[in-house]
């Protein structure tokens, strides 16, 4: 098992360095999802709702976020990003109405993506929320997972 690498040697919180690291392309590609009720539902497809275009809002909430990472997320590196890109696509089935939500964002440098690719796939479902939470309160976040990534010295991933 690896080591976890944001401790030193006194067991104290630090920010790897990454210095010595090559530079690389990375990508990685987070999941998250919302499930909502049939009004919520209906709204966001009819763009209906009060507040305005909820998936449009939601998508540039996500895109700021995953560049914003690193001051929310104590040992990110700040990163050049080079694209993020967030696509919807809906899952109903039985009364259900599930919004999966997929994130995907790159970069050339020396350490990955993963926790932008999260960040943006996160604040996208929370905006969703706080957007139409005047309907119902009762939304479920999540499941939240990295679908995969590449580049960078410990290779690719592939949920």
């Amino acid at each position: 098992m690896n080591q976890l690498t944001h401790f030193n040697e006194e067991g104290r919180a630090r920010m790897v360095d990454v210095s010595d690291k090559e530079v690389t392309t990375r990508v990685a590609t987070a999941i998250s999802s919302i499930e909502v009720n049939a009004i919520i539902y209906d709204q966001i497809i009819h763009h209906t709702a009060q507040k305005g275009d909820v998936l449009a809002v939601a998508q540039v909430a996500g895109i700021m976020a995953a560049k914003d990472t690193s001051r929310i997320i104590p040992m990110c590196h700040p990163l050049q990003l080079s694209g993020i890109d967030i696509h919807f696509n809906w899952q109903n089935t039985e009364n259900k109405y599930i919004l999966e939500i997929s994130c995907t964002v790159k970069t050339k440098g020396m350490t990955g993506v993963e926790m932008e690719a999260l960040t943006g796939a996160s604040v996208t479902a929370l905006t969703i929320y706080d957007m139409t939470k005047a309907v119902d309160k009762g939304m479920i976040i999540g499941p939240t997972y990295l679908k995969s990534k590449s580049g960078g010295k410990n290779g690719d991933f592939s949920r």
